[in-house]
């Protein structure tokens, strides 16, 4: 039915990873890989999504790299579909859901860390270097399922991760003093998984 409604299998499985990563950056090779479609599929369906404003697109060390136009029209109705944001809605979850999409669950997957208040991803995953580091983790973590987390993200992504972690008490003092290093994870593009105390702004 979905399929149906917004035109191809390809289409809505863009979507869907588009909607559920705001704020990341993905090249052709990598979407083939995430949404597993062939790549001829894929490029036809990125021309469509670039036409019509939902993505946009920007070249970077030689490769052409796509995201989520969030100044859309219509990003919010299709965000509430195709988005897996902490606070979707339970109708969209069985949706994105059923779609069947061939994805890494990180929200799932960080709960087993441990008490994770905060978890944010960028650097890498957002083409934003300010910050140095790619995974930010805040709380109290087991630190033998932390590695074992980001082994298996760096296989996913297929790159070596740059990741620190605070406790959240460390994490807030760093913010009251405005130290430099929070200063530009403020100020940096980032795809928020977690945030429960509400620190960062999305």
């Amino acid at each position: 039915m979905i399929e149906q409604l917004f035109g191809s299998k390809t289409r809505v499985k863009l979507l869907q990873l588009f909607y559920s990563n705001p704020n990341r950056s993905f090249y052709v090779r990598e979407i083939t890989r995430k949404i597993d479609e062939q790549i001829n599929s894929v490029r036809r369906e990125l021309a469509n999504l670039l036409n019509t404003g939902i993505i946009t697109s920007d070249t970077s060390n030689h490769k052409v790299y796509y995201e989520v136009n969030q100044r859309y029209e219509f990003y919010a109705p299709l965000q509430e579909i195709f988005g897996s944001s902490p606070g979707k809605s339970r109708r969209a979850a069985k949706t994105s859901k059923a779609m069947e999409m061939p994805l890494k669950d990180e929200i799932s997957d960080l709960k087993a860390l441990g008490n994770v208040e905060l978890a944010a991803l960028m650097g890498q995953f957002t083409r934003d270097d300010s910050t140095g580091i790619d995974v930010l983790i805040v709380g109290n973590v087991n630190q033998h399922a932390l590695t074992k987390y980001v082994t298996e993200l760096e296989k996913q992504e297929g790159k070596d991760l740059r990741y620190t972690v605070f406790s959240l008490e460390d994490f807030t003092y760093r913010m009251q003093i405005k130290d430099r290093f929070m200063d530009a994870v403020l100020r940096s593009k980032k795809q928020v998984l977690i945030d429960r105390p509400g620190l960062l702004p999305k």
